[in-house]
């Protein structure tokens, strides 16, 4: 198996491209299904946050491979194609190894060491098993670099302090209003986003929090997982624009394809809130939930992702003694990886050999057995070390070369052929 992955994120690509790209949390196993072509790609399992789209394949071919890639993601999105082809980043066996490892990590996300990322990446996979397209190779893959993000979390410092899209949105709005103490909270979007934000902002001290959301029982019980007396209302979108009037804070994180706060329905909403402070709307959504034309309205301060980043980035000192801790931890659980899918490729084929050469021999040796009969009980001894000395000699070089290849795509093709020349069973 050769890995084989590509990659959208907000390292190269600016935040309107990647709301081009955006997969709804539905979306990524459909899209993981088809992106399986026999043959050529025999498992998928697609990263899509909104930071990122990433797309990982248990594969034979490089060019091939993005072909299917760039087809798939352009069907699922709209995008241009040609606009994938100039944009995806490729990643190829190791480094696709040692790039979703650094991602687990949280070493690779907008804020230094975010929690949010591991879950995804936990669910990403998750995704790919339930759609039956998730190989026994990218099985252990995803596996491992769960693994590792776990132990950066638990073993370092690198999660402490603002360290998840949740509460840099809380912090971000803090500092616009001065503190959110007393202020009146609208959450959009009940889903894990908006559960973290809604958290963080109880935590932070505000007076009461509103979730609305397209379903009002998903509201309901996000609003009974903040407990607070009674604090948190769940409504319906229906019911949204009455809200906002009443609100100093809005975070908006739902799954909509389009934005859900238009230009002219927040300027109707800043009508109506004429005397009152501004409006404070924070977008964490991809695609974007609020349209980017309502920043220039009176009356309302609008936050987006690329604000988001530039906040954090103000934070990243305070952990970045992590960072080294943290990349020790990739690099050794990358080393145990490696070995363990080395032995994984060479040692079945390497059995199997052993096993068809034994077979041979025991076939032979009963094919002969009459005239073996003739021979003294010292001389079948003999020929029986004899037959077993010369299978052991034929097998060790290819053996030899079968190992010291393994977890090379060099070794991948040598198993395969061993496997068709000997009509290997691994």
């Amino acid at each position: 198996m050769v890995t084989i992955a590509f990659g959208l994120n907000h390292r190269h690509v600016p935040l309107d491209v990647l709301e081009a790209v955006s997969v709804s949390p539905e979306g990524k196993a459909k899209l993981a299904l088809d992106l399986i072509e026999p043959g050529l790609v025999r498992g998928a399992v697609v990263l899509a946050t909104c930071h990122r789209l990433e797309i990982y394949l248990d594969a034979e071919r490089f060019h091939d491979s993005f072909r299917v890639v760039r087809s798939a993601v352009a069907t699922h999105t709209g995008a241009d194609p040609a606009l994938l082809s100039d944009r995806f980043v490729p990643y190829f066996d190791g480094e696709a190894t040692e790039h979703l490892f650094t991602v687990s990590a949280g070493l690779d996300s907008a804020v230094l060491g975010e929690h949010e990322i591991l879950g995804q990446v936990r669910s990403s996979w998750e995704a790919a098993q339930a759609e039956g397209v998730c190989t026994p190779s990218l099985n252990l893959l995803f596996r491992r670099a769960v693994e590792v993000g776990k132990r950066v979390r638990s073993e370092t410092a690198l999660g402490r302090g603002t360290a998840s899209i949740s509460h840099a949105a809380v912090e971000l709005a803090s500092e616009v209003l001065g503190r959110l103490d007393g202020r009146r909270l609208v959450v959009l979007g009940a889903g894990d986003m908006g559960s973290g934000i809604a958290t963080a902002a109880v935590a932070s001290g505000v007076a009461g929090v509103v979730v609305a959301n397209r379903s009002l029982e998903r509201a309901e019980g996000l609003c009974r997982q903040l407990g607070g007396g009674g604090s948190a209302r769940p409504v319906t979108l229906d019911d949204l624009d009455d809200v906002l009037v009443e609100a100093d804070v809005v975070i908006s994180s739902t799954g909509s394809s389009r934005p859900v706060l238009t230009a002219e329905r927040l300027a109707e909403v800043c009508a109506r809130r004429r005397g009152r402070a501004r409006l404070v709307v924070v977008d964490v959504a991809m695609p974007r939930d609020v349209d980017p034309a309502a920043r220039d309205l009176d009356g309302l301060h609008l936050i987006d992702l690329e604000d988001l980043r530039a906040h954090t980035d103000r934070g990243l000192e305070a952990r970045s003694h992590a960072v080294g801790e943290a990349r020790e931890l990739v690099r050794a659980a990358i080393e145990r990886y490696e070995a363990e899918q080395a032995g994984r490729t060479a040692d079945p084929v390497v059995a199997a050999l052993y096993r068809r050469g034994e077979e041979l021999r025991q076939a032979e040796w009963e094919r002969l057995g009459a005239r073996l009969e003739r021979l003294s009980e010292r001389d079948r001894e003999v020929v029986e070390a004899l037959t077993r000395s010369l299978v052991a000699k034929l097998l060790h070089t290819p053996t030899m070369a079968l190992k010291d290849s393994a977890g090379t795509p060099h070794g991948a093709r040598l198993a395969e052929s061993a496997a068709a020349l000997f009509d290997l069973e691994p």
